[in-house]
């Protein structure tokens, strides 16, 4: 395995220093896991079809050339409707404010997150930014303009 890509963390003040920094659950996984990170540590509780936003008390230093992608937690989602409504969401490069997670509950009971838990994963991805060219026209393809289910089922 090559050297990992550094990603500098910095913890917030007024936030619990306790908190661990975001981690991999796995030698194999993609995504490390962000933790909710509540000044009073009192934690909140999402009402179904509620959304808000979860403090990590981090901000992060994306190298230029990446972003960090945040992404829902599957068991989170299948066991209990908590989902990123904003999915994936995009922290850039040049930004360096507060690491905040939007967290809804897209399910049937009320769910509390509570002060430490883990609430999304974060992937280290790269960025590649395009030249816009207007052109007059596009190449044909054979699949043209289908799309929202044009290729079928299976």
């Amino acid at each position: 395995m090559k050297d990992p890509v550094r990603l500098a963390v910095l913890r917030l003040d007024g936030f619990d220093r306790d908190v661990a920094l975001p981690s991999y659950a796995t030698a194999g996984a993609a995504g490390a896991d962000l933790r909710a990170n509540f000044p009073d540590g009192a934690g909140v509780t999402l009402d179904p079809g509620a959304r808000v936003l979860v403090p990590t008390g981090l901000a992060l230093a994306v190298p230029e050339g990446f972003e960090v992608q945040i992404r829902p937690r599957s068991g989170l989602a299948l066991k209990h409707g908590i989902t990123l409504p904003n999915s994936p969401g995009t922290i850039d490069s040049d930004y360096r404010g507060p690491l905040g997670i939007i967290v809804m509950n897209a399910g049937q009971e009320p769910f509390h997150i509570a002060h430490g838990d883990r609430i999304a994963q974060m992937v280290l991805a790269p960025v590649v930014q395009a030249r816009m060219d207007e052109v007059e026209t596009l190449d044909e393809t054979a699949r043209g303009a289908g799309g929202f289910g044009s290729t079928g089922r299976g």
